[in-house]
Order: structure tokens, then sequence, then C-alpha cells
């Protein structure tokens, strides 16, 4: 397991209390434990606080709203960078916290922001699902994340490459390769659910990712 990158910056309480109160976490319990760790810019605070207005927003909005609304805001807010050039690491997860602080994220980034944020504003689980494909375009692996309206649906996309949230069937450029959320991993396939591979905690960064959130009081 990779150890992730121990930053000290501080947050202010007032802005923190704004930024976390209205998502359903404990945030007192967030701001005693961000505090040590995050000290961002006023853009960074700025972003802290959008996306709390962004989750608090989101909870009355209907299922289709909540994926656009949710996909179209990093997409916006994050700018694309390599994990070396923003932690100083070849592969690291970043929770939802530490992309907004940033402001920076890889593919991977962005489709965890957004499963986390969704899950927050209501979309259960078992309609979740983060997926490595691979991009053939760019002839490389990608990660989006896809949700299922119902179990044997053909997939949305929710992707950073492109802003519009398509069914999988109208990716042709992305070759599905495995999927997986909290509860489970799976080989993946066009439509419906693929074939169960087991737990997901044998991803190694998925369970530091994990670990690192509930240390801070912010997983689900």
């Amino acid at each position: 397991m990779k150890r992730p990158i121990r930053l000290r910056f501080f947050l202010p309480a007032s802005l923190l209390l704004v930024a976390l109160s209205a998502i359903g976490w404990d945030y007192e319990q967030i701001f005693a434990r961000i505090t040590t760790l995050y000290r961002p810019d006023m853009q960074a605070q700025w972003r802290l606080q959008e996306w709390r207005s962004m989750l608090d927003n989101s909870q009355a909005l209907e299922q289709a709203q909540k994926l656009e609304t949710i996909n179209t805001f990093f997409n916006q807010r994050l700018r694309f960078s390599d994990d070396i050039d923003i932690w100083g690491q070849v592969d690291y997860w970043a929770s939802p916290a530490e992309s907004m602080v940033k402001g920076a994220a890889d593919c991977e980034d962005y489709s965890i922001a957004k499963y986390f944020s969704l899950r927050r504003a209501g979309i259960s689980n078992d309609q979740l699902r983060l997926t490595y494909v691979k991009a053939l375009e760019l002839n490389q692996a990608h990660m989006v994340l896809t949700y299922f309206p119902t179990p044997d649906a053909i997939p949305l996309v929710l992707d950073n490459l492109i802003n519009q949230i398509r069914p999988a069937s109208k990716r042709p450029d992305l070759d599905p390769v495995y999927s997986f959320n909290a509860n489970g991993m799976w080989l993946d396939k066009m439509k419906g659910q693929g074939i169960l591979l087991g737990d997901p905690n044998k991803l190694d960064l998925w369970t530091d990712l994990r670990v690192r959130m509930n240390n801070l009081g912010m997983d689900l």
C-alpha cells in the first residue's frame, strides 16, 4: 500500500462549518481533523464553499439532474493534471476534499469526487460504479464513473474527457475492463452488472483512500 503524502495546512473554522455542515458528515469531527492537514488559499476556500453549496442544492433535484449537476461541477472546477505533478507520486487516489483544495485531479480523482458526491446527494451505492476502461483514442487506461438506472440497464458514463453524459453504448472510444464500488468489484460488460469478482478492498489504493476518508470522518 502506498503511503499518502501528509500535508499540514490550516482551514478557518467559519469556512469549514459552511463547507461541510450540509453534506451529512459530522462536520465538527471533520473540522477537528482537517485543520491539521489543510491550509488552502482563498481560491481553495471558495472551491470548498461551492462544493458544499452544490451538494446542498442537489438534494432536492431529480436523479438525472443530480448526475448532470455533479458531473458538470467537477469537470468545470478541477483542472486535469497527473498525480506526479499534484502529489509527487506516480499514483494517488485523492479524496474529494483533497481534490477541491488542490483544484486539480486526474481521471481517478474526478471519478472518486463524483462517486462520493452523488452518494451524499442520495443516489444508491448499487447504482454507481468506478469503472476502469481503456480509452482507445488515447491508447491508455482511464477511469470513469458509471450509473445504472436499473440493474440490467446499459450504464450512463460520467467522464472528465467530455461533459456530456452518454450511455456506454454511445462511447465506442471506451473499452470497459472492470468496475467497483464500496460493496464489490466486477468484470465489466456493455450491459448489466457484469461478473462479480469479489472484494474491492483488494485494491490497495481504494483501501488507502477509504482509510484516509474514515480518519477525516468523511467516508460513507
